[in-house]
């Protein structure tokens, strides 16, 4: 296993030397001299190391990610694409980003030269499949466009998208015999094609729809294919066995547009997606790509781009920081992603067609990673989205009969424990949000909190799970907790008290499984008796109590009841005492790990989610110095501006979110509510868009590598007593300003 262990002192970040380099302008995007929010996107920042992202063209939250998927099948490649690989198999128009799972890389063309054998093959021969070397030297990222040359053929490929259409431009060589290959069978490793359909409508239209199981259990996806110029040909085969004949269904179902191309010739292609129809695609084509402009459509990606990242404008004088935040926010808007048609047309949960929504309908809900940072991120920046958000959430519910746990193209995959939804629907809720049925949401979350599935049923009988009653016991205990205290404050919000009293005290199930002597959280049998032997660096991938953790990490996943984790511990003394300890303790994770348990200072893992709100507790608990330190270490150390910035998988934006929300100087520590503790902002000013015409503007007073503590706050001129911001108040707009310092033990706030 493979994981990046710190170990820096403060002293060592606050001289490191920073390289300002300026980004690197997209030529046809902008000038070098008109510096874009855009240009400061890295895309290839994430792409090594565990980030697992997406690398390709793509608009904010669109149905469609188009990209380059490459030869391996393995761990690393989840997204397709790794910066340690150069082949690539197929330019399909779905990707997942950050996900530690692979799925999706449907719908695949690929640009050829000859009769190729149709296989994904392999590196070590070249003839085994349709794939290519592409050139690194000749890739281009820029936000809403990709362009690569493929070395094999010769040919050059452009590629852009709207929401639901990739646009492809491939310029070939002079050839008698250039073909544009339609892949249905190849999409990733853990997705296998089921039904596939492919017919030559004209000869300018391919349509076709591609049915898969994998981590999405039943995904649809229909499309149709428009090319620029008539085709002199079009096979269609099972494989490599050709049938006869334009049309064909099967499994492994391939298509071959023929043509005989002039040196230079530019082909064009439009692929619309829909989850619905083929006919529902072609609307979707003529709604929002009818004509053939490929540079106005790169530029409308940019602007659609550029609109979203300007909703937090900073200035720092460290270009690194530039790069890092804005590739930040561009990851945190890949995901969630439209799964409906421009008519409102969407498949649902339960596999069912709905007309006319009157809501818009997402999916890719990586709900244990995002409900911590990147929903608490949306409800500031996205206001606009966060009702259409939970109405796909109820619709769900209504489909599947619970809120979603990890959904995927309208699969429900069950991935990872606990109730993530609850704290989203519950926290718009608290935060004023109202364009949802409010006592639906409210159904929708006493009932996914009280089903018999998932160690529910063991957690009402026995006030906890058992460990001999399923695997990660604690850390399928230990979510609902957290989802349960969620609950509680919107029954409290809503004058249920009855439900609140309940769920309050079903959130404090966490404390079943401390154990004083050892001063962790650890497993707990049926009878009360902790599991032997213990040792709390050690993790078993999904075999351990744990979920992606050890003893160390979730002894602190209590992010709901600071006080009582506090009381377990006796005083505030010995639990900043083991807090401490926290990030300086050495210890083998065994080599059963789970390789998601990464970006280690101590063992404080940042790497993965459920050590996120830790550094906050700091600032909870009275030293506020402390988070500010550990704070900076962890944005300066475990993100950079190179391909290995990201410490572990980014998890469809929530590694970025975590970064943004630091960097501003606060995070959403409890899973609702809105109370953004404050850690240390790293930009010196930064204009947050609220929405409804409003700016929150941040000021950071002398702030610099050295002065990373907080001496005081004002709000709008007035002494801030708080040790966090309410969400209302950056809501409302208005002027904070920190007045930062380099001495360390100042708090600002009345602890009384």
């Amino acid at each position: 296993m493979k994981t990046k262990q710190i170990s820096v002192s403060l002293a060592t970040i606050s001289i490191a030397v920073v390289l300002l380099t300026l980004p690197v302008s997209c030529g046809r995007c902008g000038k070098a001299d008109t510096v874009k929010l855009t240009d400061y996107v890295d895309q290839y920042i994430g792409t090594g190391d565990h980030g697992h992202v997406f690398m390709g063209a793509n608009v904010p939250f669109g149905f469609v990610q188009l990209g380059p998927t490459s030869i391996p099948e393995v761990w690393d490649w989840t997204s397709g694409y790794h910066i340690t690989d150069t082949t690539v198999i197929g330019f399909a128009h779905t990707h997942l980003s950050g996900t530690g799972i692979g799925d999706l890389s449907d719908i695949s063309l690929m640009p050829v030269t000859g009769q190729v054998t149709l296989a994904r093959g392999s590196h070590d021969d070249l003839q085994s499949g349709q794939w290519s070397y592409f050139s690194r030297a000749s890739e281009k990222a820029h936000p809403g466009y990709y362009a690569t040359r493929l070395d094999r053929y010769g040919i050059d490929v452009e590629l852009t998208a709207t929401k639901r259409v990739g646009f492809h431009k491939y310029t070939f060589p002079e050839n008698g015999d250039s073909r544009i290959i339609i892949d249905l069978e190849n999409g990733h490793c853990w997705d296998r094609p089921t039904d596939c359909y492919l017919v030559q409508e004209s000869d300018t239209t391919v349509s076709g729809y591609r049915y898969s199981t994998g981590w999405a259990d039943d995904q649809k996806i229909y499309f149709t294919a428009v090319f620029s110029r008539p085709m002199e040909g079009f096979i269609v085969s099972e494989k490599n066995d050709i049938r006869p004949g334009t049309e064909l269904r099967g499994e492994r179902i391939y298509g071959q547009a023929l043509f005989a191309t002039s040196q230079g010739e530019d082909i064009f292609v439009k692929v619309a997606l829909s989850p619905v129809s083929i006919e529902n695609a072609k609307m979707n084509l003529a709604g929002e790509l009818p004509g053939w402009d490929f540079e106005g459509t790169i530029s409308a990606a940019d602007r659609a781009w550029e609109r979203e990242l300007s909703k937090i404008r900073i200035e720092t004088g460290d270009e690194s920081i530039k790069r890092i935040f804005y590739t930040s926010m561009y990851h945190s808007m890949i995901a969630p992603s439209e799964f409906c048609d421009v008519n409102g047309d969407y498949r649902g949960a339960d596999g069912k067609i709905y007309r006319d929504a009157d809501f818009v309908n997402y999916t890719t809900f990586s709900l244990w990673d995002t409900y911590r940072a990147a929903h608490p991120l949306m409800t500031i920046i996205h206001p606009e989205k966060v009702d259409d958000i939970i109405n796909t959430m109820l619709k769900i519910y209504e489909q599947q009969d619970k809120l979603p746990v990890w959904h995927l193209m309208g699969c429900e995959t069950n991935c990872m424990v606990g109730n993530p939804a609850i704290p989203v629907v519950a926290d718009a809720i608290l935060k004023g949000y109202d364009g949802f049925d409010k006592a639906l949401a409210y159904e929708a979350m006493r009932r996914s909190a009280t089903l018999d599935e998932r160690g529910l049923k063991e957690l009402k009988e026995y006030g906890y799970i058992p460990y001999a009653k399923m695997v990660e016991a604690v850390g399928n205990c230990m979510e609902y907790a957290i989802a349960d205290w969620a609950l509680a404050q919107a029954a409290l919000e809503i004058g249920d008290r009855e439900t609140a009293d309940y769920f309050l005290e079903r959130s404090k199930s966490y404390r079943y499984y401390f154990d004083p002597e050892t001063g962790f959280i650890r497993g707990k049998s049926s009878t009360g008796d902790f599991r032997t032997p213990f040792d709390p660096f050690e993790s078993v991938h999904y075999v351990s109590d744990y979920t992606e953790g050890n003893g160390w990490q979730y002894t602190f996943l209590v992010p709901h009841d600071l006080e009582g984790l506090v009381g377990l511990f006796g005083s505030s003394e010995r639990f900043i005492e083991k807090l401490d300890s926290l990030f300086i303790a050495e210890g083998d994770l065994g080599e059963h790990a789970s390789p998601d348990i990464s970006g280690l200072i101590g063992q404080y893992a940042h790497g993965n989610e459920p050590s996120h709100h830790v550094i906050y507790f700091y600032t909870m608990i009275g030293e506020p110095w402390k988070a500010a330190e550990r704070a900076r270490e962890t944005m300066y150390v475990l993100y950079t501006d190179q391909p290995e910035g990201l410490c572990g998988n980014e998890d469809v934006g929530q590694i970025s979110s975590w970064y943004i929300l630091s960097s501003l100087g606060f995070y959403q520590v409890e899973p609702a509510g809105g109370r953004y503790y404050f850690g240390s902002p790293i930009v010196d000013r930064a204009t947050v868009d609220v929405g409804g015409g409003r700016k929150f503007n941040i000021t950071a007073r002398n702030q610099s590598r050295e002065n990373i503590y907080i001496e005081k706050i004002t709000l709008d001129g007035k002494d801030y007593n708080k040790n966090y911001i309410d969400f209302s108040d950056i809501q409302a707009g208005g002027q904070l300003v920190y007045h930062m310092t380099s001495r360390p033990g100042i708090v600002w706030w009345d602890a009384d």
